[in-house]
C-alpha cells in the first residue's frame, strides 16, 4: 500500500511545529520554577539557542498524532512532546562538540560550542536532558478528568530514560564513534542506528500511545511502527548525506563518507536504499492498518519521512 502526502499535511506539521515552538519557548524563559534557585543568563541563552532554532519538530509531532488516534489532546501531550524534543535537543548539542562529530553548522546557524563555548555547550545539554524528565514528572494544569494517571507518568519517564541511555541513544552514539574505527557489518549498522536515531522516534509514536491509554497490543504496534520510521528516517538521512548539499540541508553533508564511515547507502547504492525505503513504508502503513482512517495522518509522515529532502 502507498500513501502519498496530501494537501496539508506539512501544514499540519508546521502547525505542531509552532506550538511545540511556544511551548519550548515557555519552558525556557527567565522564570524560576518551583525548587530551582535561579536560571544564569548565559546557560539559558545557550539551552535556547540549542532548542529555538527551527526545525520540523518531527518527534514531538508523533507524539501528538499518535495521542489523537485514540482521541487525547491536552495540556499533558504537549508537555510530553516538548520533554522529547528537549532530549533531542540535548543529543544534537552534545553530538556537534569537537569530541563528537565536530560540526560547525545546525539547523542553518552556528552549533552551540561554536556560539558559545564547549564547557557551556556541555553544560546546556545537560540541562536540557534534566529539564525533559522534570517536565515529564509535573502535573499539568489541565482538568482532573484529564489528567493522566501516575501508571502513564511513570511509563512516560521510563520510557524516554530507556530510550534515551545505553541501550538506546547514548548507546548509539558510542558505537557510531566506534564505527569510525571498527567498520561494523550491515547488522551492526542496523543495530546502531536502531539505537542511536529510531529509540527516539520509537518512544514518541509509543508515548502518544500512553497518552491516549492504549492498550498494551495497540501500544506494540505504536512502537512497531515507530521503528519502521525511525529506520527509514535515518535511511533517508544517510541519502541525503551522500546527495544533498549544505545549503538544503543546514549542515554538512559528505561527512561519513569522508571519514569512511559505513552506511548502509554507502555499502549498498542508492537504488538499494530508495527500494528499502519504500518497503519500510509500506510495512508502517501495514501496521497502522487496524487503526483506519484514523491513521491517516500518520501514515503521510511515514511518507514524509521517506521522501524529505532536508
Amino acid at each position: 500500500m502507498e500513501t502519498k502526502l496530501q494537501d496539508g499535511f506539512e501544514e499540519r506539521l508546521a502547525a505542531h511545529a509552532a506550538r511545540v515552538e511556544d511551548e519550548l519557548r515557555r519552558l525556557l524563559d527567565g522564570r524560576e520554577r518551583s525548587g530551582e534557585i535561579a536560571r544564569p543568563e548565559r546557560l539559558l541563552a545557550a539551552m535556547r539557542h540549542g532548542v529555538l532554532n527551527g526545525g520540523k519538530r518531527l518527534r514531538p509531532f508523533l507524539v501528538i498524532e499518535s495521542a489523537a488516534l485514540f482521541g487525547r489532546s491536552c495540556d499533558d501531550v504537549l508537555a510530553a512532546a516538548a520533554a522529547l524534543e528537549c532530549v533531542h535537543c540535548y543529543s544534537l548539542v552534545h553530538d556537534d562538540l569537537p569530541a563528537m562529530d565536530d560540526d560547525d553548522l545546525r539547523r542553518g546557524q552556528p552549533t552551540v560550542h561554536k556560539a558559545y563555548d564547549e564547557a557551556t555547550a556541555i553544560l546546556a545539554g545537560d540541562s536540557l536532558l534534566t529539564l525533559a524528565f522534570d517536565i515529564l514528572a509535573t502535573e499539568s494544569s489541565d482538568v482532573p478528568r484529564n489528567a493522566i494517571t501516575p501508571r502513564q507518568r511513570i511509563d512516560l519517564i521510563k520510557g524516554l530514560a530507556t530510550a534515551s541511555g545505553i541501550g538506546g541513544m547514548a548507546g548509539g552514539q558510542a558505537l557510531d564513534l566506534a564505527a569510525e574505527t571498527a567498520k561494523p557489518d550491515e547488522q551492526g549498522i542496523i543495530t546502531l542506528q536502531a539505537m542511536k536515531t529510531g529509540a527516539l522516534i520509537r518512544y514518541a509514536c509509543e508515548a502518544g500511545a500512553i497518552l491516549g491509554g492504549a492498550t498494551f497490543a495497540e501500544r506494540e504496534r505504536l512502537a512497531e511502527f515507530g521503528s519502521a520510521i525511525g529506520l527509514a528516517f535515518q535511511l533517508a538521512d544517510d541519502l541525503l548525506d551522500l546527495t544533498a548539499d549544505t545549503s538544503s540541508m543546514g549542515k554538512a553533508t559528505g561527512k561519513d563518507a569522508a571519514a569512511g564511515k559505513a552506511t548502509l547507502p554507502s555499502l549498498h547504492g542508492t537504488d538499494w536504499t530508495r527500494k528499502q525505503l519504500r518497503g519500510l513504508v509500506g510495512q508502517a502503513h501495514e501496521l497502522l492498518e487496524p487503526f483506519g482512517a484514523k491513521a491517516a495522518t500518520l501514515r503521510q509522515a511515514a511518507t514524509f519521512i521517506a521522501e524529505r529532502k532536508s
